[in-house]
């Protein structure tokens, strides 16, 4: 089979998504029933994908894609230029990596997409009004066109169900997002945090579902009241977004400047440098669609202090300090910090459940039951009886 990952998206540095995006490509690669992997990205993405992936492998194939990183130019290229891309290619299967729109008439073969969360609906206010209205248009029309939706988690298929129907999860499949272990010696710090102070680790774009003021809020009352060492920090690593004036806002009424460090683009390895040398990961989320730093974490042998929803309780069990959100949560937060700090840290947990060649294994399964269906159809187009019209032509 010859696949075709789409995975143009604005941001330069890793997020979710891409992370997704280059583990999907790392596992469909051990796999024999695969060929080729071509993997369509931005120009301006292409330096930390062929880092993430780390292999040389005849079978891979790395597109860059020349257009503006703006959102217009990317919906028109998915819309307009991937379907000849995929033609060019002789895909058998074009799997786009997050939800964009397409017209699925215009595809010479079978088409996924993964599906990572419906926040336009459950939290538009990560948009604002008029990209959430945007965003939701687009995710309709997408999950419409596909042959085939990829959840990354049961949480995710659930919140598919409760927003577009039963009839929409008949399309539905949950594969888990694939997540590996690094190996420790390949790892540094970030410059900022080579001082050696204790610190708590939030990895968290800046939306608002990722609930940043609050961490800030349990960070602050932690050091008041002695939970931490005085000389702490916090890392909130994440690339900006609508939520960053509001946080640097925050930081700078609590007077918290030198004690919250703000990071973006930091590398892998240092990223896993954080969680292997923090105090403790705090995800204060909301809502969310998988929780990679909570299983990245729990990889490192790092404690995790979390908000009690159903995504981490998927893939945390009973791993993490679970913190129920509402009224108190600031204490809450504050006493489960405290008592995660009393206990030694903990060992790695392994997941083998979610190595790359487990999860590709499930994509071959899907691409497969895809290819059936495509050519059943085939058959039946052409064994179907022609129609003369009227007029006999």
């Amino acid at each position: 089979m010859r696949i075709v990952v789409a995975a143009v998206s604005a941001p330069e540095h890793l997020n979710g998504v891409s992370r997704h995006a280059a583990n999907m490509v790392r596992g469909l690669l051990t796999r024999s029933e695969i060929s080729d992997v071509h993997l369509l990205v931005g120009a301006w993405q292409q330096p930390a994908y062929i880092e993430a992936i780390a292999r040389q492998d005849a079978k891979l194939h790395i597109h860059p894609v020349g257009i503006h990183r703006g959102t217009i130019s990317r919906n028109l290229w998915y819309y307009t230029e991937l379907p000849r891309v995929a033609e060019q290619l002789n895909a058998d299967i074009v799997h786009l990596a997050y939800p964009m729109p397409v017209s699925r008439a215009d595809f010479p073969c079978s088409l996924a997409v993964s599906l990572h969360d419906l926040y336009p609906f459950d939290i538009p206010e990560n948009f604002g009004f008029t990209k959430s209205m945007l965003n939701r248009r687009v995710l309709r029309q997408c999950l419409r066109a596909v042959d085939a939706i990829a959840c990354v988690s049961e949480s995710t298929r659930k919140r598919l169900e409760h927003w577009f129907g039963k009839t929409a999860c008949e399309k539905a499949v949950t594969i888990l997002n694939s997540v590996e272990p690094v190996s420790p010696n390949a790892a540094r710090g970030p410059q900022p945090l080579h001082r050696g102070q204790p610190f708590l680790l939030c990895v968290a774009q800046h939306r608002r579902n990722k609930n940043i003021p609050l961490a800030i809020r349990a960070f602050e009352e932690a050091l008041r009241i002695g939970a931490l060492a005085p000389e702490s920090l916090l890392a909130i690593v994440g690339v900006a977004g609508p939520e960053t004036k509001r946080i640097r806002a925050q930081i700078e009424a609590a007077r918290l400047d030198p004690r919250v460090l703000m990071l973006s683009g930091i590398r892998d390895a240092e990223l896993q440098w954080c969680y292997r040398n923090c105090e403790l990961l705090l995800a204060p989320s909301l809502l969310e669609g998988f929780g990679l730093p909570v299983v990245e974490a729990l990889m490192a042998g790092c404690r995790v202090v979390c908000s009690d929803i159903p995504a981490f309780r998927e893939v945390g069990g009973d791993t993490c300090r679970y913190v129920r959100l509402g009224e108190g949560e600031r204490a809450a937060f504050v006493h489960a910090i405290r008592d995660a700090r009393q206990q030694p840290r903990s060992l790695p947990v392994a997941m083998p459940w979610l190595a790359a060649s487990e999860i590709a294994e499930k994509y071959v399964i899907l691409y497969r039951r895809l290819q059936a269906s495509t050519m059943t159809h085939r058959y039946q187009a052409l064994s179907a009886p022609r129609i003369r019209s009227r007029e006999g032509t």
